[in-house]
């Protein structure tokens, strides 16, 4: 059964003692099975958001223990800062990243609420998913009032709080209380503005929130409110949905941004809040000059940034995936106020920072590793590599011919091929690896006990289930590898005719990943015990192989032809 994993992304209301944040932050660390990905503090909001993840248990476990350092270590009564805030842990976010669904997270939040509430005497609420109420869900109703009206909420009943005490005591007094939450991956989002003042900043932000602005009589800023027959304010709604937003001065860059949280980025990503912000910049005479990401951002967000504005320049979409971030960064100016490190800052890649994989190695390390004394890698690992470079090669023309001056006509049917050839790259690049991880997997059925009748037959079924799978995965290096070489086959006929040869050295190269692994399938295969399963996969492997040497020989002939 596949981990569990949520992500928590706690904000303390403390981003300039770095003493402080680091004590709180350490707490995390404390908790086995718990990763800390992120601290990210801000000295003008004087707030800090920290991001760690793991399964369930140990992640709320890490969250209770943080929001008691942190109520330890901040006194509220003494806090100031250009965020909204009314807690030392002002908000703590649950966050599902896999194999949990939304409702469940919120299950664990309630949990947390309540525990928090008992042991440590901090009131709070849960909004979002993890609401109780329909006034809840919205964090902006929690919050109203801050900090400086915590006394006069906490003794109002219809702001009764969901866990501790509804009284503002001498602990809450230092404490204040925090709001918990279950929600989808939010990315808090700031756009730069070339101008120091809020009431602009707040005015674009008004733009583009889906919240919009109150509408009044008269003047747009002073005029008198309208009201609904409810006695709710009118409003402009904004450009844009599953946006929030305010404008703030930041002492610290110097300049005015506009502070977004984009609360689903399925339907509003950052690319589009970008834009907008720059088109409703320039109507109001300012410009924006780049935006921060604060805390982590999925990498498909990144990817799709990339890919939008590859578009609007009619540039090719199979670029590489480092390529593609390289673009994002820049279209968005994430890197206007401070570096932006993507192994820091994209979720996927912290998580798998720790991980060492073959595919990871540089080339003569690579080459080091295989010449090695130990048996993996082998044959079938370097033949999914060697298909990767032979896709690699086809994808390269298929780009270099989308660019051509002339082409531009064409730039789409190239660009598509391109991206076919970077899906098939990355499929062979996970096999370089999963070809000795499977193999690996033999080896540890083979050192499994054998000193009873249960043992020894544990121990076959193990052995037997990985040769299968070791099976399995060169067949998949044929099958990807020989597909794969539809994109030189096209560039052959239809790029530029100046790279014949590295089109035709792609299909050279699928063409050893697919010999080269049709061998692993038989060598392996001649052990497995299941000869059903066996015969039918040889049957397929040798439908591929055979397929793979015509395509070779059509090849040879065409290059033969054309120079």
């Amino acid at each position: 059964m596949q981990k569990q994993l949520i992500e928590c992304v706690p904000n303390i209301s403390e981003g300039r003692d770095d003493d402080k944040i680091k004590a709180i932050a350490q707490v995390v660390e404390t908790v086995e099975g718990v990763m800390l990905l992120d601290v990210d503090p801000g000295k003008a909001t004087n707030r800090t958001v920290i991001t760690f993840v793991g399964e369930p248990e140990p992640v709320i476990e890490a969250a209770f223990l943080l929001i008691k350092k942190a109520a330890e270590l901040i006194d509220m009564s003494k806090h100031s800062g250009a965020h909204p805030r009314f807690g030392a842990t002002d908000v703590c976010p649950l966050v599902p990243i896999s194999n949990i669904s939304l409702e469940e997270t919120a299950t664990y939040a309630h949990k947390l609420g309540a525990r928090i509430g008992k042991e440590l005497g901090i009131p709070g609420y849960f909004y979002e998913i993890a609401a109780k109420e329909e006034k809840r869900k919205n964090l902006a109703n929690c919050r109203q009032g801050e900090y400086e009206g915590l006394s006069k909420k906490l003794g109002d009943p219809s702001w009764k709080p969901d866990f501790g005490p509804a009284e503002f005591n001498s602990n809450v007094a230092k404490s204040g209380v925090t709001a918990i939450s279950a929600r989808d991956f939010l990315i808090a989002y700031n756009v730069n503005l070339n101008s120091t003042s809020t009431r602009r900043a707040n005015a674009i932000a008004f733009d583009i929130r889906e919240a919009g602005r109150i509408q009044r009589e008269g003047n747009p800023i002073t005029g008198k409110q309208l009201k609904d027959e409810h006695g709710e304010p009118l409003r402009i709604p904004g450009k844009l949905k599953a946006v929030k937003g305010i404008g703030w001065y930041i002492e610290e860059y110097g300049i005015a941004q506009i502070s977004y949280n984009l609360t689903n980025i399925t339907i509003t990503s950052m690319h589009e809040a970008f834009d907008e912000s720059c088109k409703a910049a320039l109507k109001r005479g300012l410009r924006v000059t780049g935006s921060e990401l604060v805390g982590l951002v999925p990498l498909q967000a990144m990817l799709d940034a990339a890919d939008y504005y590859l578009v609007k320049q009619e540039r090719s979409l199979g670029v590489s995936e480092s390529e593609k971030i390289k673009i994002a960064i820049k279209s968005l100016g994430l890197d206007d106020l401070k570096p932006f490190h993507p192994k820091e800052r994209i979720i996927e890649y912290v998580l798998d920072a720790g991980s060492k994989k073959l595919v990871d190695f540089k080339l003569d390390d690579f080459a080091d590793e295989t010449a090695g004394e130990s048996m993996a890698p082998g044959g079938g690992s370097i033949a999914a590599y060697v298909g990767t470079l032979g896709v690699a090669l086809g994808t390269m023309v298929a780009n270099l011919s989308a660019g051509k001056a002339g082409w531009d006509d064409k730039w789409e049917y190239f660009s598509e091929w391109a991206v076919k050839g970077q899906d098939y790259k990355k499929k062979l690049l996970f096999l370089v690896d999963e070809d000795t991880n499977a193999f690996n997997k033999i080896i540890d059925g083979f050192r499994m006990p054998k000193d009873s009748e249960k043992e020894i037959e544990a121990r076959k079924a193990a052995i037997e289930a990985a040769t299968i799978y070791a099976t399995e995965i060169p067949f998949q290096v044929m099958e990807t590898s020989c597909n794969s070489m539809e994109v030189a086959q096209a560039m052959l006929t239809d790029g530029l005719q100046s790279s014949l040869s590295d089109s035709a050295v792609g299909i050279l190269c699928a063409r050893a990943a697919v010999v080269g692994a049709y061998f692993n399938v038989r060598i392996n295969a001649k052990d497995i015990k299941d000869r059903q399963f066996a015969d039918d996969i040889l049957s397929r492997a040798a439908a591929i192989y055979n397929k793979t040497l015509q395509i070779e020989k059509e090849t040879i002939a065409l290059i033969d032809s054309k120079m």
